[in-house]
């Protein structure tokens, strides 16, 4: 395509591109492999020249050079949700963390309680019409650019054209470095036979015609494999992830009984493979979506039989839910759990399943609990929770009191504690 003068006068490198930051600054980049790779690389190098820069991203999936406690005063990572690259920074303390839904951070950005001064972001290179589409996540970064001072893409040719609104024009666009690296791929979670059975379980209560929300990990991945044979699937997610693609393949998903965008599979970004990005190229039945959209609870839950299926960590006897913190250490965040379970919630016919193994440390350590870790971070609450899910059962809580919820609980908890949980229960008037 002939490039026009407007693109050829915002092409710059990487090293330049810098010039549009400022000391103070907040850089808001978009989650998981959206990152900018070129753009961070140049960031991270010239770190020392700056005072006070932040960037805020709800999931680092690389660490680069900028993650240094030495130069935190010089370029600080904000984490909305914590990964491997950030997760050691935050429990040090020279990376910060901002609680948040995801559903609700355009919002932020959009009334200021979380500062957008610059953009940097991937994108796909621009079609005839001047677009470039930010298809690996459009989550909050689109609120972001009508907030930004300087709008800066890494514009790679490996990124696919979606569409959605995820969609930047050239007019909008400060500077632009170009790269051609391939897109990080994340492979698929281990599967092992705990992951397995609890997958069956929950599996075995999705309906056909249901619509799917699928979050990231070997229990979610687990029940995705064991849907294959499931008829008119549909779609409505924030991350798009090989798991979906396999469900595509095999004729399970059809988005054909969505009652809210029907025919479109919806999500706000993009985490798998090569091939994944390749389906995403201008795929009609495919919509990138920002988060306050795709996560929102009552547009989420327009679809009827919504299924959302999140994993915890640990969940006490009344039902509440630890999924981001490890006693008062940080570990992830809320991410879309919370907006998803009042999503499926509000659906006609909505299930929320939230699974977990039911033990941790070889068996050591049961993850149901009297009561949650003193400092755990509640991600859904007691109100919320629907249906449990381990290797051992389902408990469906919604609408039980709390002696029969610690029941129901306690059935499904490993054979090995379940005496303990019964005479803690009954001490704490449970039962």
């Amino acid at each position: 395509m002939h490039l026009p003068a407007s693109y050829l006068q915002k092409r710059t490198s990487a090293s330049d591109a810098m010039r549009h930051v400022r000391n103070g600054d907040s850089i808001i980049v978009p989650t998981g492999v959206g990152e900018p790779p070129t753009l961070l690389t140049a960031l991270s190098e010239q770190r020392r020249n700056f005072q006070d820069v932040k960037v805020a991203q709800i999931l680092a999936v690389r660490k680069y050079g900028y993650f240094d406690p030495e130069t935190a005063h010089h370029v600080r990572h904000v984490a909305l949700f914590l990964g491997p690259a950030s997760r050691a920074g935050a429990q040090a303390g020279w990376v910060d963390f901002i609680p948040n839904y995801f559903s609700e951070i355009p919002q932020q950005i959009e009334r200021g309680q979380i500062p957008a001064d610059v953009v940097f972001s991937m994108a796909s290179p621009m079609d005839a019409h001047g677009y470039f589409s930010l298809s690996l996540g459009a989550d909050y970064t689109m609120a972001a650019l009508a907030k930004a001072r300087a709008v800066v893409l890494e514009v790679n040719p490996n990124v696919p054209f979606a569409y959605g609104n995820c969609l930047v024009h050239i007019s909008q666009v400060t500077a632009l470095v170009e790269s051609d690296e391939p897109v990080f791929e994340v492979g698929l979670p281990s599967i092992g036979p705990v992951q397995e059975a609890i997958g069956k379980q929950v599996a075995d209560l999705i309906d056909d015609g249901s619509t799917l929300q699928i979050g990231y990990g070997g229990i979610p991945d687990a029940v995705v494999m064991q849907l294959t044979h499931k008829h008119d699937l549909g779609i409505h997610t924030e991350m798009i992830g090989d798991g979906i693609l396999t469900l595509l393949e095999s004729g399970a998903v059809t988005n054909r009984r969505k009652n809210y965008l029907p025919g479109k599979m919806v999500a706000t970004f993009a985490l798998g493979s090569a091939k994944l990005y390749r389906f995403m190229e201008r795929n009609p039945a495919l919509e990138m979506h920002p988060a306050d959209f795709t996560n929102d609870p009552m547009l989420a839950g327009q679809n009827d039989n919504l299924v959302a299926i999140n994993a915890t960590l640990q969940i006490d006897l009344l039902g509440q839910c630890g999924s981001e913190s490890l006693g008062s250490v940080p570990f992830s965040g809320t991410g879309g759990q919370a907006d998803f379970v009042r999503a499926a919630n509000r659906s006609r016919g909505g299930k929320a399943f939230i699974v977990l193994p039911s033990t941790a440390k070889n068996d050591s350590i049961s993850r149901i609990v009297p009561v949650l870790s003193p400092g755990t971070h509640v991600s859904t609450s007691k109100n919320d929770i629907n249906y449990v899910v381990t290797e051992y059962g389902v408990a469906q809580l919604r609408g039980k009191s709390a002696s029969q919820r610690a029941r129901e609980l306690i059935g499904i908890a490993h054979p090995a504690f379940r005496a303990e949980l019964t005479a803690q229960a009954k001490q704490m008037n449970l039962l």
